[in-house]
């Protein structure tokens, strides 16, 4: 491997730097990719770039779209275009091309996938690892290495407006999608060189931004060092240990230090105490944020470096590396070792061998990816009540189709997402899926409002006259994530002034979280004129479901599912089941937040109405039909034999009273009592997908180790004398009937 010692202080600088953001280096004019002078000064500058931001990024910030960008089959020859010049015109060292990946590549023509929050309501590990797969897959073959992928930050209060970002609110979830998905997007083995069908990742961000004050976002996290190891550290060892390539320091401090400052977090954490080796890679502008707590860009350069931050992205502090060196701020060595990291990542991703590049024509098979992204739609959709028996629809039942997420593709997709295709034979809204299920004359289409106003004076009497003589009502409200190329943003890519109509995203958090009350209008119009009357919810974060719960006969709530979402719900509408489950809790109203289902045991009462009744609690929407009934038991595993991988091994049985086959998640829940330490009211400790036939049963065999029994009061499970209690039914209290295991010092009977 290239040494970092073999470079000049100022060719080691280039190696750490990532200023450029991609699609300014290099345009697509008149049919082919042209360098610019942006990318000339930069090589020019240092010599060589460490990596390149999002060559093929679209979306408003960009201002790439399709009349502007790459087309997608020729992605291989942009990225050669520039990699040629950064080799010609340098040390000869390649370039990384890192791109973002937040659900599905960021890039024309790529697929989108449900956001993160749904692959959560699957609760389908295998899926969210074979997603993995086939998203890495689509990126190399379009010439990337590096995916930024989120899901490390764990969703603690829904007015954060990247909640859609998170897989779920409950630690053991979050670090078991973090897991498959890094299997799937790098390989299975944590140690093996990344070939060709797979990606390097860069999972973000490390840590405790989903505990910020008031859900605002990169507030601080003031939380203790139990409750950042127990919650938000999870998700990173389960990376770690999946031998990531690379983590991003987030924008937000922990007690005051801000992530990408944080020795203690960066290099203790990471690199001392876990053994991780990889980059750490700061987040858009973090570093010159650091100006805050620093005199001057160098003093903010050296503080991060020394932290363990060894990749820079867009700041302006990684330019006066050289002169902290000069000014006994930053030990050379400490750039040494920096760039050492980046080329290490070069070498993994086969850059340095003449492995790593993918041709215009690289084969992948797209179809199977959309067929997968269809399917996490499906498996996503959550059926929150049906209190009447209103599901199944019946075949040949007209109906009225209403609310402002009725029929916007734009509204299913979710922050960062890049322009759709003019035509997308895929995609479908719940309108499009409903008229091509009962056809046209079947299915009256009023709006009434946008997603926080009315459609004008006769907007509820449009409502009203749609809804007359209807066999059902189906009001489809919610959130939309859409970005206009007309929309102000921050100077890191997050909206800055939201457009009128957008509700989620970043840079869209909010205080009050009821839906706006002109889609409350037109539910109470629907309710007031119909029967039968449907909620379906598509939202990137959970709100309070109150009054919706009791405007309607049924519920259901779909997380930001895709373009392919309108099928999966209306699928759900006509089998009148679904096997999502709810990955986080939707409170009763604003005022109890933050609120989760693993928060610790109170010795007060707590708020007298602190969730709503049935959604909140993760598997209250099981199918019906199905009983799960953990057997009964009682084991002891030692600390030593615990930490040398002994499991305990607990089953349940699914009985499927039903006339059709079932698939369906079962999680396990379960309370520690850990002497000294007030006990979180539970946590999940597995879940597995399984199907059972009709008229059928199964057993599922949970296996629990380490992971689900140990304490992870420091950020990685270790053994500790406890009591864990078990059992599967969706209620925050255990039922009588319950599983336990107990965790005995060596010698001790239990």
């Amino acid at each position: 491997m290239t040494s970092a010692n073999d470079l000049s202080l100022r060719e080691r600088v280039g190696q750490i730097n990532q200023r450029l953001k991609g699609w300014e280096a290099v345009r697509w004019i008149d049919g082919e990719p042209r360098i610019t002078d942006v990318l000339r000064r930069e090589v020019d500058r240092w010599g060589g770039l460490g990596a390149i931001y999002g060559v093929l990024r679209a979306d408003p910030w960009s201002q790439v779209r399709w009349r502007n960008g790459i087309p997608p089959e020729r992605s291989a020859e942009a990225y050669h275009a520039v990699q040629d010049y950064v080799m010609r015109n340098g040390t000869g060292i390649p370039t990384l091309f890192v791109e973002e990946a937040p659900h599905g590549l960021m890039a024309l023509g790529a697929t989108t996938l449900p956001v993160n929050l749904a692959l959560g309501a699957t609760m389908d590990l295998e899926l969210a690892e074979h997603l993995g797969e086939k998203v890495a897959a689509e990126a190399r073959a379009r010439g990337a290495h590096v995916a930024l992928v989120s899901g490390l930050d764990v969703l603690r209060d829904p007015r954060w407006g990247r909640a859609e970002e998170c897989f779920s609110e409950d630690p053991w979830l979050a670090a078991a999608f973090v897991r498959a998905t890094v299997r799937g997007m790098q390989g299975s083995d944590p140690h093996a060189a990344i070939d060709r069908a797979h990606i390097a990742v860069v999972a973000k961000h490390l840590a405790a931004q989903g505990a910020g004050i008031g859900g605002r976002n990169g507030s601080g996290a003031p939380i203790g060092r139990r409750e950042l190891g127990e919650v938000h550290l999870r998700p990173a060892y389960a990376a770690a240990r999946a031998g990531v390539a690379g983590f991003m320091a987030a924008y937000n401090d922990i007690d005051g230090i801000p992530c990408s400052a944080n020795r203690e977090l960066l290099t203790g954490r990471l690199r001392e105490d876990w053994g991780w080796e990889g980059i750490v890679m700061a987040d858009g502008t973090a570093i010159d944020r650091l100006r805050d707590s620093t005199p001057d860009a160098a003093s903010a350069a050296a503080i991060s470096i020394h932290a363990g931050v060894d990749l820079s992205l867009w700041d302006d502090a990684f330019t006066h590396v050289v002169e902290a060196v000069e000014r006994g701020l930053l030990a050379e060595g400490d750039v040494t070792r920096a760039a050492d990291r980046v080329l290490a990542l070069k070498t993994r991703v086969g850059l340095l061998s003449g492995t790593g590049e993918s041709s215009s024509r690289a084969a992948y098979d797209v179809r199977e990816l959309i067929t997968l992204a269809a399917r996490a739609a499906t498996e996503s959709v959550v059926i929150v009540h049906d209190r009447e028996k209103t599901l199944p629809l019946a075949p040949s039942a007209i109906i009225a189709l209403v609310g402002p997420n009725a029929d916007d593709i734009e509204a299913q997709l979710g922050d960062y997402s890049p322009p759709r295709p003019a035509e997308d034979p895929d995609a479908s809204t719940v309108r499009t899926a409903l008229i091509r299920r009962y056809g046209a004359g079947n299915v009256r289409f009023a709006p009434g409002s946008t997603h926080r106003h009315r459609l004008g004076d006769d907007a509820l009497t449009s409502v009203t006259e749609a809804c007359a003589g209807a066999d059902v009502a189906i009001v489809v409200l919610g959130g939309t994530s859409r970005r206009s190329y007309e929309d102000e943003f921050a100077v890191n890519g997050a909206v800055d002034a939201p457009a009128v109509d957008t509700t989620n995203g970043e840079g869209v958090d909010q205080s009050h979280l009821a839906l706006p009350a002109a889609q409350l209008e037109v539910l109470r119009a629907a309710r007031a004129a119909s029967s039968r009357v449907v909620a379906v919810i598509i939202d990137g974060r959970p709100r309070p479901l109150t009054e919706v719960a009791a405007l309607s006969d049924a519920l259901i709530v779909a997380p930001f599912p895709g373009p392919s979402g309108g099928q999966a719900i209306v699928d759900a509408l006509q089998t009148g089941s679904a096997c999502g489950l709810l990955p986080a809790t939707f409170p009763s109203d604003d005022g109890v937040l933050p609120v989760a289902h693993d928060e610790r045991r109170e010795t007060a009462r707590g708020y007298v109405d602190a969730r709503y009744p049935v959604g909140h609690l993760l598997g209250a929407g099981a199918p019906k039909d199905v009983t799960v009934l953990l057997r009964p038991s009682s084991s002891s595993v030692t600390r030593t034999a615990l930490s040398e991988g002994a499991v305990s091994t607990l089953i349940a049985d699914v009985v499927n009273d039903s006339d059709s086959e079932i698939s369906l998640a079962v999680p396990l829940f379960g309370r520690r009592h850990e002497y000294g330490i007030r006990p979180r009211r539970r946590t999940v400790l597995d879940v597995r997908r399984v199907r059972v036939p009709a008229g059928g049963s199964t057993a599922v065999r949970f296996a629990l180790g380490l992971d689900a029994l140990g304490s992870w009061a420091t950020g990685r499970p270790e053994p500790s004398p406890v009591e864990v209690i078990a059992w599967t039914a969706a209620q925050h209290d255990p039922p009588e009937d319950v599983a336990t295991v107990r965790i005995t010092e060596d010698g001790d009977p239990g």
